[in-house]
C-alpha cells in the first residue's frame, strides 16, 4: 500500500521514522513518501520537504513566516493529489496537518492521525474539526480515550513511544561507576536539571536552577545540555557554579539521578518513568494576566505536567507562574532530597503510572492496526 506522513518537528520525525520500520514489516509492499527528517529518510521512501523548513516556533515567527507556511500547505496539497495514497497518516504538528486532513478527506483520501493533537489541555474547540475530517485516531495516553469519547469519538489507544524508547535505552544503559567516570562525577547523589530544549524556557528556568544548585553542597547539581541550544547560552549562567552541563545522556543521568528539576514537557514524563522524585517549574512572560489565563483557561487538566494529567492528580508538585519563585522551589527541593517518606510516596505514584502506560510496542501495535484496518477496506 502507499502511505503518506506528515512530520512537522524531530520528535514527529522520531516517532515516524519508528512507525514506518514497522509498517513494512506488517504491509511487505509498502511505498512512503513524506514530510520528515533524517530518521524517516534513513527508513527510506521518498522524503520530499524537511521539518526544517517547517517548524516555526511561537506566535512571531509563525506571524514572520505566513508565506513559507501558506507555500508549504499548497505545495502539500498538490503532491498528496499525485501520489494518490492508500491513506495518509499525520503526525502531531496540529496547526498544519489538521488543515492538510481536511483538504484529504474532501478529496476522498483517508486519514489517519497518530498522536494526538493536545486538544485536551488547550484549544478543545479542534475536537470537531477532528471528528470531521479523521477516519481513525491513534493516541498515546490512556486518558485520550475518555476524552475522545466524550466527544463521540472511538479512538485506538497504543501505548506511548516513551516506553519503547524506555525499553531500547536498558540495552545500553551504562553502570553508575561508568557513567561518573565518564562524566568526571564524585560520588555525591545527583540531582538532574532539565531546563528545557527552548531558548526562552531555559532562560526562565536554569537562573533558579543555578541559586537552588547553590544550596545543597551535599549535592551533584547536572544539567542536560540539548544540542540545538547555542552552547554559549549555558555558559552565560552556568559560571561560578559547580553544575556540571553534559550532552546527549539525559537518560543516563536520569538512569542514576536522586532528584529532578525540571521544566514541564515530555522531560517531566520521561523523568517519572525512571522513578526520579521531581519539582516541575514553568513560567512564561506577561506577569499575573498571564497566570490567570494559562491557570484557568488554557490548560483545563488537574496540572501541566504529564504524570498529574495522566493520573489525574497531583503527584508531583508543580510550581508554575506566580509560584515559580526560589524559596518555593528551595523548600520544595529540601522535601524532595531530605524526608524520606515523601520520596517514597512519589515513587509508589510512579509505579501506578508505569501500569497506566502500558508495555512497550507502541510503534507495532499501531502499524498492525493501521495495516489491518486498510486491508478490511480493500476487502470491502
Amino acid at each position: 500500500m502507499r502511505y503518506y506522513l506528515i512530520a512537522g518537528e524531530a520528535s514527529g520525525d522520531l516517532h515516524g521514522s519508528n512507525l514506518m520500520k514497522e509498517l513494512k514489516t506488517a504491509d511487505s509492499e509498502a511505498v512512503f513518501r513524506y514530510f520528515g527528517g533524517d530518521l524517516m529518510q534513513a527508513v527510506g521512501g521518498e522524503l520530499v520537504k524537511h521539518y526544517r523548513e517547517m517548524a516555526f516556533m511561537g506566535f512571531l515567527n509563525v506571524i514572520l513566516n505566513l508565506k513559507t507556511i501558506a507555500r508549504n500547505l499548497e505545495f502539500c496539497k498538490k503532491d498528496l493529489l499525485l501520489f494518490k495514497p492508500d491513506v495518509l497518516i499525520l503526525i502531531d504538528y496540529p496547526g498544519f496537518n489538521l488543515r492538510i486532513a481536511e483538504f484529504a478527506k474532501q478529496n476522498n483520501i483517508k486519514v489517519y492521525y497518530y498522536i494526538s493533537p493536545k486538544v485536551w489541555a488547550w484549544k478543545e474547540y479542534r475536537v470537531k474539526k477532528i471528528k470531521a475530517s479523521v477516519d481513525e485516531m491513534f493516541t498515546i495516553f490512556p486518558f485520550e480515550t475518555g476524552f475522545y469519547r466524550k466527544h463521540g469519538m472511538d479512538v485506538h489507544y497504543v501505548g506511548n513511544p516513551l516506553m519503547d524508547s524506555f525499553a531500547e535505552f536498558q540495552k545500553t544503559a551504562l553502570a553508575r561507576p561508568e557513567f561518573l567516570q565518564r562524566n568526571q562525577l564524585d560520588e555525591r547523589p545527583l540531582v538532574a536539571l532539565l531546563a528545557g530544549s527552548r531558548v526562552q524556557e531555559i532562560k526562565r528556568t536554569l537562573p533558579v536552577m543555578k541559586v537552588i544548585s547553590s544550596l545543597f553542597p551535599d549535592f551533584q547539581f547536572v544539567l542536560a545540555g540539548v544540542k540545538s541550544i547555542d552552547d554559549s547560552l549555558y555558559q552565560s549562567y552556568l559560571k561560578d557554579t559547580d553544575i556540571k552541563l553534559i550532552y546527549d545522556q539525559t537518560y543516563d543521568l536520569l538512569n542514576n539521578a536522586h532528584t529532578a528539576l525540571v521544566a514541564s514537557g515530555t522531560a517531566a514524563l520521561e523523568t517519572a518513568l525512571f522513578r526520579v522524585p521531581q519539582t516541575v517549574i514553568y513560567k512564561v512572560e506577561g506577569g499575573w494576566v498571564t497566570d490567570v489565563i494559562f491557570r484557568h483557561f488554557i490548560f483545563k487538566m488537574v496540572g501541566v505536567s504529564l504524570p498529574n494529567i495522566i493520573m489525574e492528580r497531583e503527584i508531583v508538585r508543580e510550581l508554575v507562574q506566580a509560584k515559580m519563585t526560589l524559596n518555593n522551589v528551595k523548600s520544595e527541593m529540601q522535601k524532595l532530597l531530605y524526608e524520606e517518606e515523601y520520596r517514597t510516596q512519589i515513587q509508589d505514584d510512579y509505579r501506578q503510572l508505569w501500569e497506566m502506560m502500558g508495555e512497550p510496542g507502541c510503534s507495532k501495535r499501531a502499524a498492525d492496526k493501521m495495516v489491518e484496518l486498510l486491508k478490511t477496506v480493500e476487502k470491502h
